[in-house]
């Protein structure tokens, strides 16, 4: 019997505690913000339990070993850290393995011999955005036959690309808002078109709209757009970040969010939580989120029946994206009393101040508690198909 697509396991010496790396940083406008999130894993992470191996991914894409210095990975006034400044070498790397038999991480300098760090046991992905929670991460660590915290190649692409995750939303029965998509040809080759398309979308549903990098998250590049006086600002910004773009219809009604975390029997949602209105923002963007920390409720201050309901529906969203490990699911409850899901968040923000967290703890799981079961749904979940 072939065992080609058969899944891979690795048996783990018994002798030792099992090796976590956590992967921060990336290529993707999310960097920092990634780094936040790490620094809060490390600092949670059971030292007792685990051996962990910081690695960051620089700007430019070079793997480096790191300080294990989470206090140096914060916002500070208003800044968010970068790995080169946490890097061990100027031009070591990090090399992961290749090989299904072989989990043996190699640091590399120019001019010196390659050094082992050890066998790594399970990858916390803490990456943010393109180039880390798009698959592509995912897909390196399979073909290496290393476990890692959350969803697989699938899900990961599905939930980064806006656009497809809406498609696969509605295909499951999943209400969705009114939206638009300008694919980069389509800009490349008649900008007016493209443009109209976006006019029409505001002549049917109105101003404002939501103009978005496709697939960005953090609320980076998104531009809330009033009128047509600010239209073409807007889709240069998101372009910045996306050469595809995603322009959204306001819905008018309540911010609520809610977290799914994969157990041992299936996936559990939290409490749901809500997220007022900023009072010096425009609307929930990244300085609302990570900068001036504009807190959320929790639990959210909904009756029974909408608990129960947005739960139903997180954990749905999970399940027809294929997702694992854990999620964060948006909706906007309508004032028609309807639950629209906006998007879902494969690695959401994960410092102690995000929602995600603060859920689970209002839900009777604490931050330590949850990096643990992440880490071990990891370990317990094989690589290959499944």
């Amino acid at each position: 019997m072939s065992t080609e697509n058969q899944p891979q396991s690795f048996e783990q010496p018994s002798s030792r505690k099992p090796r976590v790396a956590v992967v921060f940083g990336g290529r993707s406008s999310e960097h920092g913000i990634s780094m936040v999130t790490a620094g809060a894993v490390l600092r949670a992470i059971d030292r007792t339990k685990y051996e962990v191996l910081p690695i960051g991914i620089t700007r430019e894409g070079r793997w480096v070993l790191t300080a294990d210095a989470p206090e140096r990975m914060a916002i500070t006034e208003r800044r968010t850290p970068e790995v080169e400044e946490l890097a061990e070498s100027g031009e070591g790397g990090v090399v992961l393995p290749v090989d299904p038999a072989n989990r043996e991480v190699v640091y590399t300098e120019p001019g010196s011999v390659p050094k082992a760090l050890g066998e790594v046991d399970v990858v916390f992905p803490v990456l943010h955005g393109p180039y880390g929670e798009d698959g592509t991460l995912q897909g390196m660590l399979e073909l290496s036959g290393v476990p890692y915290v959350g969803s697989g190649v699938l899900a990961s692409a599905v939930g980064q690309d806006k656009e497809y995750m809406k498609r696969v939303f509605t295909s499951f029965g999943l209400k969705v808002g009114p939206y638009v998509v300008i694919r980069p040809r389509e800009w490349e080759q008649d900008e007016s078109a493209a443009r109209k398309k976006i006019v029409d979308l505001a002549g049917e549903h109105g101003w404002p709209l939501f103009v978005k990098p496709a697939r960005a998250g953090s609320s980076i590049g998104i531009t809330k757009v009033d009128d047509l006086s600010g239209l073409d600002e807007a889709i240069a910004e998101a372009q910045r970040h996306d050469p595809k773009i995603l322009v959204e219809a306001a819905l008018r009604g309540r911010e609520i969010e809610c977290g799914v975390l994969e157990f041992e029997d299936g996936p559990r949602a939290s409490v749901p939580a809500e997220i007022p209105p900023p009072d010096a923002h425009a609307y929930y963007d990244f300085e609302a989120k990570y900068i001036d920390s504009t807190p959320g409720i929790v639990p959210a201050p909904l009756t029974p029946e909408e608990t129960a309901e947005v739960q139903r529906l997180a954990v749905d969203a999970f399940e027809a994206a294929s997702c694992e490990g854990l999620v964060r699911a948006d909706f906007f409850l309508t004032e028609d009393g309807e639950f629209v899901i906006n998007e879902i968040n494969t690695m959401p923000g994960f410092t102690p101040i995000s929602m995600y967290p603060q859920m689970w703890q209002a839900s009777g799981i604490s931050y330590p508690e949850l990096v643990d079961r992440l880490v071990q749904a990891a370990l317990r979940r094989s690589t290959g198909l499944r």
